[in-house]
């Protein structure tokens, strides 16, 4: 491949993949249209058809799910923004109204994650469902909305990594990514006479992840013991993996001045939570001999 590359080339020369001409948007009747909407809502309905079907197979009424995302959506996103906009204030704090503009960019998955629980547990008190029988259903789904979803990110030429020179090493145009994005480290191995950065692809990392979790959420879910225990497994699986991967990110959230990526941070939580509350769970039902019943088929 040349050293000079196309704004809108993205490659990885270790695998020989080369991608020419890779838009950010497209044009519907002269309005722009970012494919990074257009695969998160992909996603998001791919989602939902996981989740319905998953509550199909368990004995509940797919219904229910379709109108609890008609909430967890609206919430999900307002959620995933205030999370965005809470650990990036100097970039909003003198300019309140681009808090709203959200095709800007800035929309945080772990904000909106943590409000769509907020809306599950409110939603299902309001309709006297079992709060933790559809959080292991809908996680199901959850999962694979992230790991569509990071594709989004892919396009947008965002969320990568350090520098590196592994087998999946990513190649972009430095002129198609936010300045500050580029680390010092990436920026002291830019080769001189080429115009591209070389990074960690962390959104390939993270969607390979979520699949690999979501095979064993499938092959595990027919065999769990009680109910909320399939969204102790995505809570500690999905954290285990985001632990590392954030690692890598050039643009991290961190809290204060501490360093501290509050992404990483709250990854640990979520695993130590996970653990934590998994053995409290069967020690009790080791004690009691008592497998609580999950009223599934």
């Amino acid at each position: 491949m040349n050293d000079i590359m196309n704004a809108t080339d993205i490659a990885f020369p270790h695998l020989g993949i080369y991608l020419e001409h890779v838009p950010k948007t497209f044009s519907v009747f002269g309005f722009p249209i970012a494919y990074y909407g257009v695969i998160i809502g992909i996603g998001i309905l791919m989602g939902l058809l996981v989740a319905a079907r998953t509550a199909k197979l368990t004995g509940q009424d797919p219904d229910l799910y379709w109108d609890f995302a008609i909430y967890a959506i609206i919430f999900s996103i307002i959620g995933a923004r205030i999370y965005f906009v809470a650990f990036s204030w100097d970039e909003y704090k003198n300019n309140l109204l681009s808090i709203f503009n959200t095709r800007g960019g800035g929309l945080a998955i772990y904000g909106g994650v943590i409000a769509a629980f907020i809306t599950l547990v409110v939603y299902a008190r309001c309709k006297k469902a079992n709060m933790l029988q559809m959080a292991d259903t809908g996680v199901m789904g959850l999962v694979v909305g992230q790991f569509i979803g990071r594709y989004g990110n892919f396009m947008n030429r965002e969320a990568f990594g350090e520098y590196t020179d592994n087998l999946l090493a990513m190649r972009l145009p430095i002129e198609a990514v936010r300045a500050r994005d580029i680390s010092e480290n990436i920026a002291s191995h830019i080769v001189e006479g080429t115009n591209y950065i070389q990074v960690h692809p962390t959104f390939l990392y993270e969607s390979l992840w979520n699949i690999f979790l979501f095979i064993i959420m499938v092959l595990y879910h027919r065999h769990k013991k009680f109910q909320g225990e399939i969204m102790l497994l995505y809570l500690g699986g999905y954290g285990l993996g985001r632990m590392w991967i954030e690692g890598f990110r050039t643009d991290q959230l961190l809290w204060g001045n501490t360093g501290v990526p509050v992404s990483q941070a709250l990854a640990v939580c979520m695993v130590i939570f996970a653990v934590v509350v998994d053995i409290a769970v069967r020690i009790h039902l080791g004690k009691t001999d008592v497998t609580i019943k999950t009223d599934e088929k």
